[in-house]
């Protein structure tokens, strides 16, 4: 039986098709989960994609946080679902509190649209099981608050829990320690700020995020008490 991929639809979202893609050619079967929805069960893994949901308005995903679905993720995740949000859907959960810290603005205050060089830092994750660590992939970048930042106790909690996902090679947008993206204390939450959905075609320049989201339905596929 197929792995059933949920992506979390807020209005505003504009990754959705790009992620519901990317899975499908993994030979996922996916669908949209919209906002208002109570539940997420069914799914074996859950994506919070890119976009900008409900205009972020305050900041980045303050409001998507109340948003009942996320009531939904959250029993999810606290099941051992895996969960991945990426870019906007990482702010989101940052949020809501399903992940440490926060991203603010990038340094020098500019939007960025680029392919950055991405080191796997911890290889039992939702979005890295089965990758070795150190492994380098090449992934889009899309997005203007996604400079990473956090408490110097976080950070060492962080560095402490092998609990770094993903750093850049080359620091684009000032996030603390090179970060790129993080997991919970239980690993089956994982954020980031590169799109790997984006680089899932040679024909868009990259087949790299195979790599990250191959290791998400993996993920899905071991879960258990979902």
């Amino acid at each position: 039986m197929a792995t059933r991929v949920g992506v979390v639809l807020f209005p505003g979202t504009n990754c959705e098709h790009d992620a519901i893609e990317a899975v499908e050619r993994l030979g996922a079967e996916a669908e949209l989960v919209w906002h208002g929805a109570t539940t997420a069960s069914g799914y074996d893994a859950l994506i919070l994609p890119g976009g900008f949901a409900h205009g972020d308005y305050l900041r980045p995903g303050a409001i998507a946080r109340f948003s009942p679905v996320m009531g939904a993720v959250a029993e999810f995740a606290a099941s051992g679902g895996p969960v991945v949000g990426i870019c906007n859907g990482f702010q989101v959960l940052t949020e809501a509190g399903l992940l440490p810290g926060a991203l603010q603005k990038n340094r020098g205050l500019r939007f960025l649209c680029t392919t950055v060089l991405l080191r796997v830092e911890t290889g039992a994750t939702a979005l890295t099981e089965g990758v070795a660590v150190g492994t380098e992939v090449a992934i889009p970048i899309n997005h203007f608050e996604g400079n990473y930042t956090c408490d110097a106790e976080t950070l060492a909690r962080l560095r402490d829990e092998d609990r770094v996902v993903l750093r850049y090679v080359d620091n684009p947008n000032g996030s603390v320690d090179d970060i790129a993206g993080v997991c919970n204390e239980g690993r089956n939450v994982v954020g980031l700020m590169p799109h790997p959905e984006r680089a899932c075609d040679p024909l868009l320049g990259s087949e790299d995020g195979i790599v990250l989201l191959a290791a998400l339905l993996r993920s899905a596929s071991s879960a258990v008490g979902v």
